[in-house]
Formats: structure tokens, C-alpha cells, sequence
């Protein structure tokens, strides 16, 4: 067994009250951030100075999804923001698929070279007109063409080995503003939710493609008292029993603002697990963290060890970061996707 939380760590070393707090029982994991990364190297020795500090695995993981959510840049591929594949898509359907499941490929492979299970990863809202939070982080606007390359970009990854966690359910797309600074209320009825920015994620779980799901913290008040990321009614009446995802569900961040609504940050991490949450992140606030397992029982909290073993992923290619480079597919694949990106500087 093991338990639900994934911390982060304050740079790119493992520091001796870090070392504590992963070997805590409640600690399923760390999510790694731009702070932590100096180059493939040294993210190499941080992945095992991580996996050393107990025997129990720990998933590491990061937002990678490309665009503006690339934590590590220099030395790694630069993937486009997601909404230019959503652009190409409308010129060339089919170099946008190739360019997708390539850029899938890559995030999944040049993590794994430095022992980084998941990146969580992709965004399935719909990019809508004003929509700022999410922006050119989403596909497309069409439900279907975002089904389309989604499937793309994990069947990619997973070629690699690594799960995928599509986010933001049930979709962000008709709230403007950020979660990071205010919890979104949108007014809709859940048929209008369904019918629009629910597909992506509807048809990925049909076609199994879906291992984790994470909820975005907003308040549908015709649905829930509750935002999502705390709603039973969401997570388990709509999305387990109705839907049928069978995969793991991961809260987004308990420290955004989106999530106040819960109370303190032990608070936060409760109705989160309770509501249907497997696993609850908690990022750049270390006392907040710290309350969390100095108050959740590891008695009640805790996830069978092969759910993490599978979302862990296996990295399939037997190579290394500098091997990983010299390879034939990487060098095709990376050549695919550096053609988007000169298309897009010259827009």
C-alpha cells in the first residue's frame, strides 16, 4: 500500500527535510517544476536521488504538456502550444496526426530517458473565444477534432510506455477565468456539458485510451453545491458509474485558489479523496503539504501498489537520455515537429 498525496520539492537537489517527508507513508509521489531543472543530467541524478529515498516506489511526474506548460526546456524538444496542431489540423488533417502522435512520442520519451514516470498530460478542454486560462493550451474548439488528436498525442506516448491524464474534466471551456486565482462558476446545464466539452473525454474513455483523469476545480452550481475536483456527484455518480472510467483520478493542485472553497489545505485533501479523488497534488506550499500528512489517517488514505505500478508506466525504449537523442526514431519524430514550429514563427 501506499498513499495519495504527490509533494514537490523547493529546488533541484533533494534536501534533508525532503528526504523525511518522501519516506512519509501518505506520499505517493513528487511533481517536478522548471525550478528543478538545470539540465537532462542533473534531472537524471534528481530522478535517482528521488527513488533512493525509499524502497516503496514513488511516481515522479510534471506538467509537459508543450507550449507555455513546458517545465524543462532547454535540452528537451519544444513541443507547440497544442492549439497549433488544432491550426494544422484545419490545413492538413493528416501531417496533423503524425505531428501529434510524434509530439506525444517525444514527451513521453525524453521524460522517461530521465526516469520521470508522467507528465500529465494532454489537455482536452475546448478552446474557446476568450477563454485566457486555458488558452492555446487546448486542440481545438471542435469536440471531435480534439478527440482526434488527443488520441494522436497518447497513442504516442504510449507507444513509449507512459500513462495519460487528461484534463480538465468534465472541460474549462465556458469559464474565462483562472482557477489559480478564483474558483470559475459555470451556468450551464450538464446537457449542454455533455454534449460539448465532455466528448473529448467521453470517446477517449470509450476507446480506453484515458489512464488518469484530472478534474478541473470549477463550480457547476445546476449540477453541485460542489466544484468538480470535490463533487462525488462528478466524480463518482457521472464519471465512474455513468461514463465508466475505470482509471485513476488525480485532483488538481489543492493549493490554487479554485480550491478554497474546502477549507484548510488538510481540509481540501479530505473531501477531495472522499469525493473520488485517488490522488491529490499539492504544489508550492510546503506548510500546507506538511499539514496534510501531519492530518490524514495513512490508515484510511492508501492505494493498492499495483494502481501506482500501472500508472507509473514502464519506459519501453532502452536507452538513455544521450542514447535516446543519437536514435534514428527521435531524430525523425523531433525533425516532425520542429517543422510546426518553424511554421508557426513564420505566422
Amino acid at each position: 500500500m501506499t498513499g495519495p498525496v504527490i509533494v514537490d520539492l523547493k529546488g533541484p537537489e533533494v534536501e534533508a527535510e525532503e528526504r523525511e517527508i518522501l519516506q512519509h507513508p501518505l506520499v505517493a509521489g513528487v511533481i517536478l517544476f522548471s525550478r528543478h531543472y538545470e539540465s537532462p543530467r542533473q534531472l537524471a541524478d534528481l530522478c535517482k536521488a528521488i527513488r533512493a529515498v525509499r524502497s516503496q516506489p514513488l511516481l515522479i511526474t510534471v506538467d509537459h504538456e508543450g507550449g507555455r506548460v513546458q517545465r524543462f526546456r532547454e535540452g528537451f524538444t519544444r513541443v507547440p502550444p497544442m492549439r497549433e496542431l488544432g491550426s494544422c489540423y484545419d490545413q492538413n488533417p493528416e501531417e496533423a496526426l503524425k505531428t501529434a502522435e510524434a509530439c506525444g512520442w517525444l514527451v513521453a520519451a525524453e521524460l522517461g530517458s530521465v526516469n520521470i514516470n508522467l507528465s500529465f498530460a494532454p489537455v482536452l478542454d475546448l478552446d474557446r473565444v476568450n477563454q485566457t486560462a486555458i488558452g492555446d493550451r487546448a486542440f481545438h474548439s471542435d469536440p471531435r477534432i480534439v478527440f482526434e488528436l488527443a488520441k494522436a498525442f497518447i497513442q504516442g506516448m504510449r507507444q513509449v510506455g507512459m500513462c495519460a491524464t487528461g484534463k480538465h474534466f468534465p472541460g474549462h471551456g465556458g469559464v474565462t477565468s483562472d482557477t489559480h486565482k478564483v474558483m470559475p462558476i459555470d451556468q450551464r446545464d450538464y446537457q449542454d456539458i455533455e454534449t460539448l466539452d465532455m466528448q473529448p473525454f467521453i470517446q477517449l474513455i470509450k476507446a480506453d485510451l484515458l489512464d488518469g483523469i484530472m478534474p478541473a476545480h470549477i463550480l457547476f452550481p445546476k449540477i453541485d453545491e460542489k466544484p468538480v475536483g470535490f463533487s462525488s456527484i462528478w466524480l463518482k455518480t457521472l464519471l465512474r458509474h455513468k461514463i465508466g472510467f475505470q482509471g485513476m483520478v488525480i485532483s488538481d493542485d489543492l493549493n490554487m485558489e479554485g480550491a478554497s472553497f474546502a477549507g484548510d489545505y488538510a481540509e481540501r485533501a479530505k473531501l477531495a479523496l472522499t469525493a473520488g479523488c485517488n490522488l491529490v497534488l499539492i504544489c508550492n506550499n510546503r506548510p500546507g503539504a506538511i499539514q496534510i500528512l501531519d492530518r490524514l489517517s495513512s490508515d484510511q488514505y492508501k492505494l493498492e501498489k499495483e494502481k501506482i505500478q500501472k500508472f507509473a508506466g514502464q519506459f519501453l525504449l532502452n536507452c538513455d537520455y544521450d542514447g535516446l537523442l543519437n536514435s534514428r526514431e527521435w531524430k525523425e519524430k523531433n525533425k516532425l515537429v520542429m517543422k510546426l514550429n518553424k511554421q508557426e514563427e513564420t505566422l
